[in-house]
């Protein structure tokens, strides 16, 4: 069973997935070792992420587990069809294709969920929602989840406060080896490939505003300055902003940064940081972005109503017209490494989706002693999948001497 834009598209598809699988050592291992063991046997997990290659190659590695998967995309631009095509080939249930409309999208994740899961793996929570709000009767069969993403977290964390979440979730997205990586060497890099890839503009020379200094903040702030921009930084939290001016970076409010300003890329995983108040003090001809995993960010409504006219002028970039100047908006506003690019680099990928693949069988092995609540990764594993990913990079470490691993333990020794 599978919904997609172009089931012939499979063979271009394929081709994406086996070149991120050679550049995904990590995950490989694992697959070798879930081919063999067939942990998931007899279960079911759905999941809603990012439907690209390296996305195909993490539903790849559980279904060589034993696992049936289904699965859709968690973004209605994220998805590109030529992987779906090709998932689906493989004997996966797909539900996805780029440019879904809102009702489309949440067809999709019901069409998921209509397969009764055992374990679900998310990217926003949007699928996990949806169990918690319209499709209860299916909690009963839940293990647990998995969630990917800041966004995700927060939402799960909500949950969790109010006493309304009914599973465990496992925080992938907080891991080492995810959040000190992907959010930032990988939304780095991805963010501005998607940028470059949609205008063909040159960064060098221009200022770009990144509002939030989070992880992703961070990354797309240094391979922003790395490229020749001058880099201003928005934020809320102090300290975050005290780190940003102590990196080396002018940091102000959205306000002041709306008139310099020539690329702006939100990262903050908050709704409404660039409004019409700053918009009207913009220059002619500034470029919008977001790197957030919702589109609300940016203040789309806002900005659709200030203009005169809207078109779209090249692939990916929307033109609003608002009289004395014109505004481009990158991607609808939505995830501009995914809506513009393909999303992040392959090698980072594999640590993250390791960490998915080794977090749903944690939940499968330890589901019944978890309370339903936001899990941690054990540090063990990010440290295993550390050393594996040095390994495959052929990087040695040192290793502590019996008599350090004393030294470290004992309080008795001093000046």
């Amino acid at each position: 069973m599978y919904a997609v834009k172009d089931i012939n598209l499979w063979k271009d598809g394929e081709k994406k997935i086996q070149w991120a699988k050679q550049h995904m050592p990590v995950l490989g291992l694992i697959r070798e070792r879930f081919k063999e063991e067939k942990p998931f046997k007899g279960i079911t997990i759905g999941m809603a992420l990012h439907l690209e290659a390296k996305t195909a190659v993490l539903a790849e590695t559980l279904m060589e587990g034993g696992a049936k998967i289904a699965i859709t995309g968690c973004n209605p631009l994220s998805t590109q069809d030529d992987v779906a095509a090709a998932c689906a080939k493989k004997g996966m249930h797909v539900y996805a294709w780029r440019g879904e409309t809102v009702e489309e999208y949440y067809e999709n994740l019901n069409k998921v969920l209509d397969h009764k899961p055992d374990i679900v793996i998310d990217d926003g929570c949007d699928l996990i929602f949806l169990l918690h709000t319209k499709r209860t009767e299916l909690l009963d069969n839940i293990m647990g989840g998995c969630e990917e993403t800041t966004t995700g977290i927060i939402r799960l964390k909500a949950m969790e406060r109010e006493g309304a979440l009914k599973f465990p979730v496992m925080d992938v997205n907080d891991a080492y080896t995810k959040h000190l990586f992907d959010n930032r060497y990988g939304t780095g890099q991805s963010a501005l490939d998607g940028i470059l890839r949609s205008t063909n503009l040159l960064i060098a020379g221009k200022t770009v505003v990144v509002a939030g200094y989070g992880w992703c903040g961070r990354g797309v702030a240094m391979r922003a300055k790395g490229l020749g921009a001058e880099v201003v930084i928005t934020e809320v939290n102090p300290i975050r902003a005290l780190e940003a001016r102590m990196d080396g970076f002018r940091v102000m409010k959205m306000e002041k940064a709306a008139e310099i300003g020539d690329i702006f890329i939100t990262t903050t995983g908050c709704k409404d940081v660039i409004r019409k108040e700053h918009i009207l003090k913009m220059k002619d001809g500034a470029i919008l972005s977001n790197a957030g995993h919702f589109d609300n960010e940016i203040n789309k409504k806002e900005l659709s109503e200030m203009a005169k006219s809207v078109k779209e002028v090249r692939k990916c970039i929307t033109e609003y017209d608002l009289g004395d100047k014109k505004i481009y908006l990158l991607g609808e506003g939505r995830l501009v490494n995914l809506a513009c690019a393909d999303g992040h680099p392959c090698e980072v990928m594999d640590m993250s989706f390791a960490n998915q693949a080794l977090s749903a069988e944690y939940i499968l092995k330890n589901h019944e002693k978890l309370e339903p609540r936001v899990y941690r990764i054990p540090y063990e594993q990010d440290l295993m999948i550390a050393s594996l990913k040095l390994n495959a990079m052929g990087i040695e470490i040192d290793e502590l001497t019996e008599e350090q691993k004393r030294y470290l333990e004992d309080w008795k020794e001093g000046t």
